[in-house]
C-alpha cells in the first residue's frame, strides 16, 4: 500500500501543471518524513559498550585476513565515507573484483545485506567477506586460533561472550557496524521546523524527488531505501562481463541485474555509485537515471526518463547532499 502511494504521488505530480507541482511533492515530503530511529539490536545479540568496543578492534584488525594485510576498513574506511573510494573493490592478491563496496552507513537498520541480499543480516555478513577466497580469505577456525594466541582478545572475549567462537565474531563486528549512524541531516532540520537548513536549491529538489524525479519510489523511509531489488538499467563495467545480482540468489527471472536499493544517508560521501562503481558522482548518477537508464533488457517499469532539465538535476543533487548528517567520529582503535 505505501509503495502504491508514493507511485501515485509521482504520477500525480509529473501529470499536474507546474504551480501545482510543488503543493503535492512538498506534501509528500511532509507526509512522508521519518527520522531515523533508535537502533533496534537483535535478541540473540544485544548491546553494550564492551561488545561495541571489541567490534571495533576486530573491524580495524587486518589479521581477519589471511595473509594478515587487510581488514574490514580496507574496504569500508570512515575516511572514505566507510567505502573504499574505488570504482570496484580490490580483493585478496591485489585482484579487482566485480562489485563496488557499499558503504557500512546505516547498514543496522537494512533487511538483507549485500548488494545481491545474499546475506539474511549483518551479524552473518560480517563473517562473509572474511572466508570469502577473494576477498579476506581467512579460514574461520585459523581465525579463531590466531587470535586465542592474543591475551587482550581471549580476556574481552570471554567478559562479553563467555568465549571466543566464528559467530562470536560476526556478532561483535555487527554490534560495531550498528553503531556507524547518519542522521541530524539539513534535511531532518528542515522537516523539523529550520526552514533555513536547505537552501532554495536544495528545497526544489526536495520537490522534485518526491514527484517530478520519482526517487522515492525506492528510496524511501528513514534511511531512503525499501530494501528492495531493482534492476535499474547499469550498463555492466569492470571485469565480471556480465552480473545478473539479485537473480542468483533468487533464480527469479524478474530478478535478473536487480540490485539492492542503497541508502541515501551521507551518501556525497562515498562516491563512485552503483553496483559497479561505475558513476564517479551524483551528478552522473541523476543524469543517469534522467535519461531512463542505459540497457533495457528486463528493466525495472519504474525507471523511465524523467525529462529534468540541467539545473533540476543539480537541485536534485544539492537535496541529496542535504542528506549529510553529522559527523560520524570514530578513530582508529590501537590494536592488541
Amino acid at each position: 500500500m505505501r509503495l502504491l502511494t508514493f507511485i501515485l504521488i509521482a504520477m500525480l505530480a509529473a501529470c499536474s501543471p507546474n504551480e501545482e507541482n510543488n503543493a503535492v511533492e512538498n506534501e509528500a515530503a511532509d507526509s512522508f518524513y521519518e527520522p531515523v530511529p533508535a537502533m533496534h539490536y537483535p535478541v540473540d545479540n544485544p548491546w553494550s559498550k564492551e561488545k561495541e568496543e571489541l567490534g571495533k578492534m576486530l573491524y580495524f584488525d587486518p589479521r581477519l585476513s589471511g595473509d594478515n594485510s587487510v581488514s574490514c576498513a580496507t574496504c569500508h574506511h570512515p575516511d572514505k565515507g566507510w567505502s573504499d573510494g574505488l570504482p570496484r573493490a580490490i580483493g585478496f592478491g591485489g585482484q579487482e573484483l566485480g562489485r563496488h563496496s557499499p558503504t557500512i552507513i546505516n547498514t543496522g537498520y537494512f533487511e538483507v545485506q549485500m548488494w545481491d541480499g545474499r546475506a539474511p543480516s549483518l551479524d552473518k555478513q560480517a563473517l562473509g567477506p572474511i572466508q570469502a577466497a577473494v576477498e579476506m580469505n581467512q579460514n574461520l577456525d585459523e581465525l579463531v586460533k590466531e587470535l586465542g594466541a592474543v591475551p587482550e582478545y581471549v580476556k574481552r572475549f570471554q567478559k562479553v561472550f563467555g568465549g571466543m567462537t566464528p559467530e562470536n565474531i560476526g556478532k561483535a563486528i555487527a554490534t560495531f557496524e550498528r553503531s556507524v549512524v547518519s542522521n541530524n541531516a539539513p534535511y531532518d532540520k528542515y522537516m523539523t521546523g529550520d526552514k533555513s537548513a536547505l537552501s532554495a536549491s536544495a528545497v526544489n529538489g526536495m520537490s522534485l524527488f518526491f514527484g517530478k524525479a520519482k526517487c522515492v519510489i525506492c528510496h524511501n523511509g528513514p534511511v531512503f531505501t525499501d530494501s528492495g531489488f531493482h534492476n535499474i538499467g547499469v550498463q555492466q563495467h569492470g571485469p565480471l562481463q556480465e552480473d545478473l545480482g539479485r537473480f542468483n540468489i533468487s533464480k527469479e527471472d524478474f530478478d535478473k541485474g536487480g540490485f539492492k536499493t542503497p541508502g541515501l544517508r551521507s551518501v556525497s560521501a562515498s562516491a563512485p555509485y552503483m553496483h559497479d562503481g561505475s558513476a564517479a558522482s551524483l551528478t552522473e548518477v541523476v543524469r543517469f537515471y534522467n535519461r531512463g537508464g542505459d540497457v533495457k533488457e528486463n528493466l525495472s517499469p519504474f525507471i523511465t526518463p524523467l525529462e529534468l532539465t540541467d539545473f533540476e538535476v543539480q537541485d536534485v543533487v544539492e537535496f541529496l547532499k542535504a542528506l549529510d548528517g553529522a559527523p560520524i567520529v570514530i578513530s582508529s582503535p590501537q590494536l592488541p
